[in-house]
């Protein structure tokens, strides 16, 4: 993903600003895109973890699905 298609568009940096007023608007704003930025970073550096001895205890599946990650 380009870091363009991470910005907000003018017309939504807009609404925001006419709606929350300009201040509250750019911070809003630019708070929204730090965090995109931060999470194409974060999905770009994820790294899968393999278990290399299987566990042999029971695991609750919540459990077991909160460490694998796929609830």
């Amino acid at each position: 993903m380009k870091k363009d298609d991470l910005s907000l568009s003018y017309s939504a940096r807009k609404a925001l600003t006419v709606h929350l007023g300009e201040s509250a608007g750019n911070e809003i704003a630019s708070l929204i895109q730090r965090m995109a930025t931060q999470i194409e970073e974060l999905k770009r550096s994820k790294v899968s973890v393999t278990q290399v001895i299987p566990n042999t205890n029971k695991i609750d599946p919540i459990i077991q699905a909160i460490e694998s990650e796929s609830f």
